[in-house]
């Protein structure tokens, strides 16, 4: 089974900064402990501090379905993170050998 790459791409809404940043971390640490996670990264645009890139890698689609249905994903992502959000682009790749 192929791995899956996933990226993702926020616009934080503007006042919504230092609190919605605040959650990145937690969401990156509980998103590393899955089982099928091979890599989270959480990037900050340079001279756009509302811009954030996720670069997200996973076993398989499988393992990605998985992150979606964990209660961090729903509570960080759904619940807080996305309601703060301008715009929201989440794009995934099937890993190319």
């Amino acid at each position: 089974m192929a791995e899956l790459q996933v990226i993702a791409r926020h616009t934080i809404a503007e006042g919504k900064e230092n609190e919605t940043l605040a959650l990145y971390p937690m969401l990156a640490e509980a998103s590393r402990a899955e089982p099928g996670n091979v890599a989270f990264e959480v990037y900050q645009q340079v001279g756009d501090p509302r811009r954030v890139m996720i670069y997200e890698r996973y076993a398989s689609r499988d393992a990605f379905d998985a992150h979606r249905e964990t209660p961090h994903f729903k509570e960080l992502v759904l619940g807080q993170i996305v309601p703060r959000l301008a715009d929201r682009v989440v794009e995934s790749f099937d890993v190319a050998d």
